[in-house]
């Protein structure tokens, strides 16, 4: 047995020369793919800081072109409430406006105004706008008083709602409501005496019109158009030509009212048709002849001072007698 453990080899394994040289090449190719691998490490490293700085440069550039179109439109906006908050670039150039009465008075339309008397009312807002303008009735003039008020407030008024869905249809953006008239111009002389009954009551010239019981009231109107100080007021409706119709009475009287109940120093009032009846004599009786600052045949002129007073006219007798005549209704429409 002992021979049989004598006789065992054992044998001892060394690295060869050739093992050595592949295991030298395994540690050189790990030293290689190590460095390989720090290499784009490195890369990625020097690739996300260039992406980072580059986003943030662009990220400050947009930023200062945020800021300055921000500062630039901050004072357009502030040049531009500037220019609207300021009558004189408000208003509309001289050029423009005398192109657009020029144009207006050479009219072929049948129904225009005459000349004198829209050049009249021109030269009133020329002098006054922009302003709050109120006009009562619609015609061939509603687009000119509105372009010549531009920048101002233009409010028109009348009787016919159809007539001013289709004025509004042709001038979007205008400011129109419909009147409901109970006044027939037969009853001129009639509602005069009510109204001198009524003098300290319901028809007194200074008031708030939403509470008027007097037959000559307009308060059927919007309620936030009774607050509103106006500068002009053209009294150039409702129709008035025949006995039947409702006449100016109540436009005239209710024009007074708001020239000297909301007025600011003075109010013009101008009366178109001056010369048929009942637009003379509810002048007259309204507006008052110590008004009156000029008039055309068909166009009476009223300068009316606001504030308090007890009586429409400081003198009565000549209102008194030139309305006084018993037919006076009846002649009131020629």
């Amino acid at each position: 047995m002992m021979k049989g453990i004598s006789s065992t080899k054992l044998i001892f394994l060394q690295p060869s020369s050739t093992s050595k040289q592949g295991g030298n090449g395994i540690s050189t190719s790990i030293s290689i793919l190590v460095s390989h691998h720090h290499r784009f490490w490195l890369i990625a490293f020097l690739s996300f800081f260039a992406f980072a700085s580059l986003l943030t440069f662009l990220n400050s550039t947009a930023a200062r072109g945020s800021h300055a179109l921000h500062f630039s439109s901050s004072s357009s906006a502030v040049t531009s409430a500037d220019s609207v908050s300021s009558p004189s670039s408000a208003s509309i150039p001289a050029p423009v406006f005398d192109a657009l009465v020029n144009y207006a008075a050479s009219s072929n339309f049948s129904g225009k105004m005459k000349e004198d008397d829209l050049r009249a009312i021109a030269a009133v807002l020329q002098r006054r706008g922009p302003c709050n303008l109120l006009v009562f009735g619609l015609g061939h003039e509603t687009p000119l008083w509105r372009a010549l008020n531009h920048g101002g407030r233009t409010v028109f008024v009348d009787e016919n709602e159809y007539y001013i869905a289709y004025v509004e249809g042709r001038n979007p953006g205008m400011e129109a409501y419909d009147v409901s008239y109970t006044t027939k111009v037969r009853e001129m002389t009639e509602l005069i005496a009510v109204s001198r009954r009524q003098r300290r009551g319901d028809c007194r010239p200074v008031q708030n019109l939403l509470f008027s019981d007097c037959r000559l009231a307009i308060n059927d109107l919007p309620n936030r158009l009774y607050d509103v100080a106006w500068d002009v007021i053209v009294v150039d409706g409702p129709r008035g030509y025949a006995k039947g119709e409702p006449g100016r009475m109540a436009a005239i009287f209710t024009a007074a009212v708001m020239a000297r109940s909301v007025g600011r120093g003075h109010v013009d009032v101008l009366v178109h048709d001056y010369e048929r009846k009942v637009e003379k004599l509810c002048s007259k009786e309204f507006l008052c002849p110590e008004n009156l600052v000029s008039a055309t045949r068909s166009l009476g002129h009223f300068l009316i001072r606001s504030g308090p007073t007890e009586d429409f006219c400081a003198n009565k007798t000549a209102t008194a007698s030139s309305s006084s005549s018993p037919r006076g209704g009846e002649a009131a429409a020629s």
